[in-house]
């Protein structure tokens, strides 16, 4: 790449990230300074437009560093078309050239569009403190974890939690009690959440066809762009049954047929292609033997609710669905490690803990008496599968308590439950 270009570049994209900017606090901000102090690479994944590079600037307010204290590198810009491993140098040589600190921080957003990026980090380590981020899971794949020597910190970033939701409207949530009118606040806001999610422009514009550009995006860059154009109908064709479908069990064998891939090896490069870009969480279900946790249908969730609205057929029962993914989405940003339990009945979520499951949850809109029983016996089956006194119902609004053979089962507002602290 042209020194003089690229030297042009790094300039107007330091100019821009010091340029006034609207921000919202997000609840991981303290997290990463602490891990900052630890003075290793600190890799930041999550799907495209959640918020990374506003997280940046957070971090760089918070650290109070000037323009010659960091330096912000978009690899994203369309001008680095041509920067290959080579011109990581020139980059060094910028810094001093431009009287930079000796130990400047470096920001380095969109990492995946560049190769040997890890290499540079690598050498970068000893002179600089350095926070990459990346809208693909390879970030953190086996080959870049040696070639940083297994000396970086993980971190993973969700589009805005309800909590932050909640701040960006300036809507009061942290008292243990809500009056009348703060609880009808809380409930509408969360209602717009349900239906739209959390991506941090979407909140900023209220604009809707920011979603489905944000949805066609990730879908050609971080999906079609690296599976090749052969795979762009197939590809398009099972994003809209899985955003139509959401919470459906899907096998490799099924998502061939409803895409038209025959070759299983190509299903699964579909399937990998979408959790690597962080479109679609797959789910397994829980057993205890691996093999059969490998064979056995997955369950489809999407990164946010607003792409299921915007980009998928609505149901009657979308509610419901939407409910059940935002309770997902909600425990992978809890750091959970989730499973669905099926036996002759349902539970819709275990969560593990180290050996053992020690938590099992059922996503329901309304508790109604037509489906009261089937609910509570998928809930109670897990229970007591996985000898759990207590169990947990989520819902729109309904709140009780029910007790059957010596075992509790908490019926909560998912609001509520949202806006608790793990």
């Amino acid at each position: 790449m042209d020194r003089n270009l690229l030297y042009a570049v790094l300039s107007s994209q330091q100019e821009k990230f010091f340029s006034p900017q609207t921000l919202f606090h997000r609840e991981m901000l303290p997290k990463v300074i602490s891990l900052l102090n630890l003075k290793l690479p600190l890799i930041i994944t999550g799907v495209r437009r959640c918020g990374k590079s506003s997280l940046m600037v957070l971090i760089r307010d918070e650290l109070k560093l000037s323009k010659k204290d960091c330096l912000f590198v978009d690899f994203s810009d369309e001008r680095f078309i041509g920067f290959d491993h080579q011109d990581f140098q020139k980059i060094n040589d910028y810094l001093v050239e431009n009287n930079y600190s000796d130990h400047a921080f470096l920001f380095i957003d969109e990492a995946q569009e560049v190769s040997h990026w890890e290499k540079w980090v690598n050498r970068l380590k000893e002179a600089h403190s350095t926070l990459v981020t990346g809208s693909n899971s390879k970030m953190l794949s086996k080959e870049i974890s040696t070639t940083l020597t297994g000396r970086s910190v993980n971190l993973h970033l969700e589009p805005f939690s309800f909590r932050e939701f909640l701040l960006t409207k300036k809507i009061d949530f942290k008292e243990k009690s809500f009056d009348f009118k703060q609880q009808a606040l809380i409930r509408k806001a969360f209602l717009e959440y349900h239906q739209m999610g959390g991506f941090p422009k979407l909140i900023l514009s209220g604009d809707e066809t920011i979603l489905k550009e944000l949805y066609e995006n990730i879908l050609y860059r971080d999906v079609v762009a690296r599976l090749g154009k052969d795979l762009e109908k197939p590809v398009k064709e099972l994003s809209a049954y899985f955003l139509s479908n959401i919470s459906e069990k899907v096998s490799s064998r099924k998502a061939g047929g409803l895409a038209g891939i025959k070759n299983l090896l190509g299903v699964k490069k579909v399937l990998n292609a979408f959790e690597n870009s962080f479109l679609f969480i797959m789910i397994p279900k829980f057993d205890y033997s691996i093999r059969k946790q490998i064979q056995n249908p997955k369950k489809v969730y999407c990164v946010d609710n607003g792409f299921v609205t915007v980009a998928g057929f609505r149901f009657s029962d979308n509610e419901g669905k939407l409910l059940e993914n935002l309770v997902l989405v909600e425990l992978k940003r809890r750091s959970k490690e989730v499973y669905y339990s099926s036996d002759k009945k349902e539970c819709d979520f275990v969560i593990k803990e180290k050996t053992r499951i020690v938590q099992a949850v059922q996503v329901t809109w309304k508790l109604t008496v037509e489906d009261r029983e089937r609910e509570l016996s998928g809930l109670l089956e897990a229970m007591e599968k996985f000898d759990l006194k207590e169990g947990l119902i989520l819902t729109n609004d309904q709140e009780e308590e029910i007790k059957r053979d010596q075992k509790k089962v908490l019926v909560k507002p998912t609001w509520k439950w949202l806006l608790e602290t793990d």
